[in-house]
């Protein structure tokens, strides 16, 4: 039950200075390479010897900004206390704790500076299950209980972390030994670019922005791309989205990720005109009377066949879109330890997540297309 309601809130929630520096050795960095288009949560400023890393919405609803400086070797900062964090880059070891941090470090070709994880099993990715295997990242135990013993032991460059309220007592135990820990706000952003971006706040670690400048260029590029081909459409389907926990059915808001993501494929989503960019919840009278004739279904909470609906709640069995095969869910992809794809590599990956969504909304304009995360529930 507790892992059911786990993947039911992930998936709503899926588919939300002029310091003065003393230097040696500098060198200048192009700050075009860190222009941030369509991340809300942070910014990258450039100086001699140093950048600076702010971040603004750590979890929602912070109220306190994070500046963390990025130091190139040699250089000492004048005021290092006005910094949440002073960071020597490159760095060679790091310690991530969401597996949507992965991808990143993956598509940036340092994925072999990971030296551990907290719960190793969520992991999908193949090359980082390889390097698993082989003994190279440390199992660290749980995000809210990391072992700190084993942590320290392994001496990383970094710790890059996440909180939902900033009460993260293992993260603060972490700090007090010296190891650098910086906030990751990805999950927060709602546009599905900007959570794409993020490619760039991990690039700044490795001082490798013009390639992350790159790859989300080419990211953005068919986003776009598929995002105005899904216009030449001669239909809107109307869509439903999430599904029943007990007595109450859990959906995406209107201005949320995954409610963006069925308006940029051209998609009617029913409740699109709803305000907040999380999830909200509706009893199954109101969600019958407005979407049981609902042409297409994405995203049934953790469910992977029609069978396993019929059985968690009958009421299923009444909407057209169920009727009519078509229902669809990203919850059959799994990594080797059972970790969803979906959850690791969506986030960092809107191009691809869109052209599922096209794919099925409006197959005529994608006819060799092969869905990556998506696939109709049998």
């Amino acid at each position: 039950m507790v892992k059911n309601i786990f993947f039911l809130f992930v998936f709503i929630s899926l588919f939300s200075c002029n310091e003065k520096v003393k230097e040696e050795n500098t060198s200048k960095k192009n700050t075009n390479n860190s222009k941030i288009e369509f991340a809300k949560g942070f910014n990258i400023s450039y100086h001699k010897g140093y950048k600076i890393i702010t971040l603004k919405n750590a979890w929602p609803g912070a109220e306190k900004e994070f500046k963390y400086a990025l130091i190139e070797k040699g250089t000492v900062l004048e005021s290092p206390e006005n910094y949440d964090a002073i960071v020597t880059v490159p760095i060679d070891k790091i310690v991530v704790t969401s597996t949507t941090h992965i991808p990143s470090l993956e598509m940036l070709e340092v994925d072999k500076t990971l030296i551990g994880f907290p719960n190793l099993d969520y992991i999908s990715s193949e090359a980082t299950r390889k390097r698993i295997a082989d003994g190279q990242i440390t199992e660290l135990g749980k995000n809210e209980a990391i072992n700190t013993e084993v942590l320290i032991e392994i001496n990383p460059d970094l710790v890059v972390g996440f909180a939902v309220d900033g009460n993260n007592k293992a993260l603060n135990t972490i700090k007090k030994t010296g190891i650098p820990v910086v906030y990751n706000g990805d999950w927060t952003e709602t546009s599905p670019l900007g959570k794409a971006e993020w490619i760039k706040f991990f690039a700044a670690f490795y001082n490798k922005e013009e390639k992350a400048a790159e790859i989300f260029n080419v990211i953005k590029s068919e986003y776009q791309k598929a995002k105005q081909l899904a216009l030449t459409a001669k239909n809107q389907p109307t869509v439903l989205s999430g599904a029943m926990y007990k007595d109450v059915w859990y959906l995406p808001q209107g201005e949320s990720w995954a409610a963006q993501f069925i308006a940029d494929a051209n998609g009617d989503y029913i409740w699109k005109n709803t305000k907040g960019t999380g999830s909200f919840s509706l009893s199954l009278e109101s969600i019958l009377d407005k979407a049981e004739h609902t042409e297409i279904w994405i995203g049934p909470s953790y469910y992977t066949s029609l069978k396993q609906m019929e059985e968690g709640h009958s009421v299923y069995q009444q909407f057209d879109a169920f009727k009519n095969d078509k229902v669809y869910n990203f919850t059959n992809k799994k990594g080797a330890t059972d970790g969803l794809l979906y959850f690791e590599l969506a986030p960092n990956r809107p191009d691809l997540v869109l052209k599922d969504l096209i794919k099925i909304l409006h197959p005529e304009l994608l006819p060799d297309y092969e869905p990556f995360f998506f696939e109709k529930l049998k």
